[in-house]
């Protein structure tokens, strides 16, 4: 008969298995879990378009977010310069159909503000982790409390970067803060010998799924499509049904295939492809998400209502609306709240980025108010 001790081990396949769990469990930068259903989710670079967005909080990995815009304002392509310096601060690569390399030049900066802020929430938050009796104790433990701070802040590396990160339109993206990679890929090929012309949406699409297929699995990866189909970007062959349709069936099935690693946004120019043609329609059906960007002209644009701590700045200014036609949803419950689905509108601001919040009109009597008081300074005429 034979004995054994308890303490004794058997094997170290459970060590093995234990530190793959822990290496597997490695956070991706830039990727969080969405607060409604645990899928993972990465910032657009705007932290107003995140909350709107069927309460993911951020564009769940896998979709795809189609927004066109009416007019020749290019409110769409603020968007799209905030979601790929968001993608290039967190390290994620970047593939860009139809622009040229200079419009890299154009990426929005860090704002500075947001840093300061950023250092300071730190700072409180380790001061407030430590209980308030632990405070008053003397030199006898002082060290081990720099120990537990320093092993808390070890542990915390990951959490203390920003999901979401601000943006200054003055400032222009500087090459130390860019972590990611870009490429560009031509919208217009050149016709072969034989005449033909080769399709731009089969190339982008024959690279991007070789990219895919090579990259590591902790590699997140952003696509934009700026101006789909617009005349000054794409030959005339590349709006026809046959070709669009199969391009956006094959970025759909790349998204359905890699899940966790890729997210698409894409505008198209509602001027040129309405709504109401057949057309638009099915490339809307093909996207997960659908928004419409509708700029108001200056004459029209509103003022926010005056707060408590004093009247609405110049630069959060209604500047046009929003309407939410469909959103990335994935389970029976619906996901997101019946705000979301009302009207919303924008404004462009320096420091804060393009702000959605829901659309209001100024109060019936504020314009009464207004006659009233204008009257009443002016002078009595009676004879």
């Amino acid at each position: 008969m034979s004995f054994r001790k308890r303490s004794s081990i058997i094997s170290s396949s459970g060590s093995a298995q234990a530190a793959q769990t822990k290496t597997d469990t490695t956070p991706i930068p830039g990727v969080r879990p969405s607060p409604l259903d645990g899928r993972p989710t990465t910032s657009s670079g705007t932290s107003s378009l995140d909350n709107l967005l069927a309460g993911h909080s951020g564009i769940p990995l896998g979709t795809s977010l189609l927004i066109g815009e009416h007019g020749t304002t290019d409110f769409a392509g603020m968007l799209l310069r905030y979601y790929v310096a968001e993608g290039l601060v967190q390290g994620h690569q970047i593939h860009v159909l139809g622009l040229h390399e200079n419009w890299r030049a154009e990426l929005p900066g860090l704002s500075t503000d947001s840093k300061s802020s950023s250092k300071s929430e730190a700072a409180s938050e380790d001061k407030m982790k430590i209980a308030w009796r632990y405070q008053s104790l003397g030199s006898a433990g002082v060290a081990r409390d720099k120990e537990a701070q320093r092993a808390q802040s070890i542990s915390n590396t990951g959490a203390t970067i920003p999901f979401c990160h601000s943006f200054d339109l003055t400032k222009r993206l500087s090459p130390g803060d860019v972590k990611g990679q870009v490429g560009f890929h031509q919208s217009m090929v050149m016709p072969g010998p034989g005449g033909q012309q080769a399709s731009v949406f089969k190339l982008f699409i024959k690279d991007l799924s070789l990219k895919l297929a090579n990259s590591p699995p902790s590699s997140v990866h952003r696509v934009i499509v700026p101006n789909l189909l617009s005349p000054t970007s794409y030959s005339s062959s590349s709006s026809l049904p046959q070709e669009i349709l199969q391009f956006l069936h094959a970025l759909r099935a790349l998204l359905r295939q890699y899940p966790k690693i890729l997210t698409v946004l894409l505008t198209l120019p509602l001027s040129l492809y309405p709504r109401t043609t057949g057309l638009t329609r099915w490339i809307e059906l093909l996207c997960d998400g659908v928004l419409e960007f509708i700029p108001l002209q200056s004459t029209t644009i509103h003022k926010p209502p005056p707060s408590s701590k004093g009247e609405g700045k110049d630069d959060e200014k209604i500047q046009g609306l929003i309407k939410v036609h469909s959103l990335p949803i994935f389970h029976e419950k619906g996901g997101g709240s019946h705000s979301a689905l009302d009207d919303q509108s924008f404004s462009l601001s320096r420091s804060r980025g393009l702000i959605i919040k829901p659309f209001y009109l100024p109060p019936a009597d504020s314009d009464e108010n207004e006659s009233k008081s204008g009257d009443a300074k002016k002078p009595n005429m009676d004879f």
